[in-house]
């Protein structure tokens, strides 16, 4: 059982390195971590949120300092999911159907990590406010039902609308993971809230590996290795989520 417990923390620490490098909290990694090691979804999206806070906020101060941070994109995107993230964290989903669509949405980052990590947009467009606000309100509505920040999810509409840079998309996501978490954590406790015994372990491992992950990610240091590794553990996670009675 300590052997399992180690094991958790270690790769709870990669995932958070990994995620705060490139302006993530980490919930899908957490998620499937505690998918993996059977955890009930009961206590997985308070503490996923929870650890996001933690983590995207850490990531998110290293980018703006790097001045990677726009304010006129982030606004509308942030307007709406405030709000919906609040009304999903209201809502209870029955627990099969929780792992299905968190086995679905699990597949956003293996495709962000295998196919978009090496992503660059050279030349920038205006971005538009209005999709921005439709946009920003469904990622929100998911990040309070499933546990999510949402940065995973919007992350890779931003570099495909070519609105931001890898940088700038770093920076904006993280604050709307972080602002977003805090409304859904905010709708949860409308509903009560259960943690593991383990928490305060579980933020320091997390908070520790934010930390590291948002000091490299600000450099240009390379892990494309760790991405593809954690992909297989994301892929495992959606196949037992989707495939097995997890």
């Amino acid at each position: 059982m300590q052997e399992t417990m180690i094991l958790f923390y270690i790769l709870l620490f990669l995932v958070a390195f990994l995620y705060s490098a490139v302006g993530h909290g980490g919930a899908s990694g957490y998620l499937a971590l505690m998918v993996i090691f059977g955890i009930t979804p009961e206590v997985m999206k308070p503490t996923a949120l929870l650890l996001n806070l933690f983590v995207s906020l850490t990531s998110f101060i290293q980018f703006y300092r790097g001045k990677h941070f726009l304010w006129k994109i982030f606004l509308p995107f942030a307007i709406a999911s405030v709000p919906m993230s609040f009304i999903g964290g209201m809502i209870i989903v029955d627990a099969n159907i929780y792992k299905k669509i968190l086995g679905l949405l699990l597949l956003v980052p293996v495709t962000r990590f295998l196919f978009f990590s090496n992503f660059s947009v050279d030349q920038t467009r205006k971005s538009n406010p209005y999709l921005s606000l439709v946009i920003g309100g469904a990622i929100g509505f998911l990040s309070g039902l499933i546990g999510i920040g949402g940065g995973i999810l919007l992350s890779p509409i931003l570099l495909l609308m070519k609105w931001t840079n890898q940088k700038q998309t770093a920076a904006i996501s993280a604050l709307f993971i972080f602002v977003n978490s805090l409304s859904g954590l905010a709708g949860q406790l409308t509903q009560g809230i259960h943690f593991t015994s383990n928490m305060y372990s579980y933020v320091i491992f997390a908070f520790m590996g934010g930390l590291c992950g948002a000091y490299f990610g600000a450099l240009r240091f390379k892990q494309s290795w760790l991405k593809n590794i954690l992909a297989v553990v994301l892929l495992f996670a959606s196949y037992k989520l989707l495939f097995t009675k997890a």
